[in-house]
């Protein structure tokens, strides 16, 4: 009899399970596609186009949400802090990381910003004194040698300033991570994050003219990429992805993420044609490892009886995904 009652019980878990993987599943796909969506929209509206029209759609998806979600206001001693995420999480990153795919591949884009967390975890170690423990500065250190064999992959002489921008991207993700740690305390992910989407669209005003212009004239496919990345990978990506990590185990939701550079090289084929070199692959998964290590201090913190005794996220209406354990949004 009680083997039936804890079968029935895992059985329960598994099916309350199914939904929260989905929504995984889809933030991972949605997040790797985005790679290869900035190259088609780069090429047909250009940089100051696509960075804008991506910000202003993902804005107006989320505030349109707001009110069915339950999202507040923000306080206004809180303004600051939200004003440098949406500088440096959304307007800088859009801007770099399109710049940068405009020589850089969609794939090999997508290895390099992987390496986002490392310097979340630094500046927090730096200025919230976040322990610096042996597997945040050997993981560090082995995602830093893999970004290198990314970038070099390919010699020296296939080295462009652009490899560095994407770089200057992961840079400014990770700081976004870093600055939105305090504003989780007291807001749920969604309300940071639409919060943080809003002000990026604000600071990228002065490239609305040139998004006009270049609008006029787009093809169909630029202007549809647009669509989706605003609408898919930056709206509802961050929707199903605050879901899921508000129902399972964070360290289940960031594993997952590890996800998004092997998704996107394949997307990237398919979509692009591109061809990563085998290097380039060597170099990510070294870039992943040390991610995977620097994160693996959380893990071993909760152990399988901290989640079960351990109140749910979801309980909470304002609970949001730890910033130092978000591989990389796009």
């Amino acid at each position: 009899m009680e083997l039936l009652l804890v079968g029935c019980h895992v059985e329960g878990v598994r099916k309350r399970s199914a939904p929260e993987f989905f929504a995984l599943a889809g933030t991972v796909v949605l997040w790797a596609c985005a790679f290869p969506a900035i190259r088609v929209g780069v090429a047909g509206l250009g940089l100051a186009a696509l960075s804008f029209l991506r910000l202003a759609v993902a804005a107006v998806a989320l505030l349109a949400m707001s009110p069915f979600a339950a999202v507040r206001l923000p306080r206004r001693r809180d303004l600051p802090l939200i004003a440098l995420c949406g500088l440096t999480g959304m307007t800088a990153y859009q801007v770099l990381l399109n710049w940068g795919e405009v020589h850089v591949a969609a794939g090999t884009a997508s290895l390099l910003i992987a390496i986002a967390p490392v310097f979340s975890v630094l500046l927090a170690s730096a200025f919230l004194s976040e322990p610096l423990t042996r597997n945040v500065v050997f993981g560090s250190l082995i995602a830093i040698a893999g970004t290198a064999v990314v970038t070099l992959a390919r010699g020296y002489a296939g080295f462009s300033a652009a490899s560095l921008v994407v770089l200057a991207a992961a840079v400014v993700q990770g700081v976004y991570h870093f600055a939105s740690k305090p504003l989780l305390r007291y807001y749920s992910g969604l309300e940071v994050a639409t919060y943080a989407m809003v002000a990026g669209t604000v600071f990228a005003l002065p490239l609305a003219p040139e998004a006009a212009k270049a609008t006029a004239g787009a093809p169909p496919d630029a202007l549809w990429s647009a669509v989706f990345l605003g609408l898919l990978p930056s709206a509802l990506g961050f929707v199903i992805w605050g879901y899921a990590v508000a129902r399972l185990p964070l360290a289940a939701s960031t594993a997952a993420l590890y996800l998004v550079p092997p998704v996107a090289l394949v997307v990237s084929f398919v979509w692009l044609g591109e061809r990563p070199l085998p290097l380039e692959l060597a170099g990510g998964a070294v870039t992943v490892a040390g991610v995977v290590l620097i994160n693996r201090r959380r893990t071993r913190r909760r152990g399988p009886a901290a989640y079960a005794t351990a109140r749910p996220p979801a309980a909470s209406a304002h609970a949001g995904p730890d910033p130092r354990t978000t591989p990389q949004r796009h």
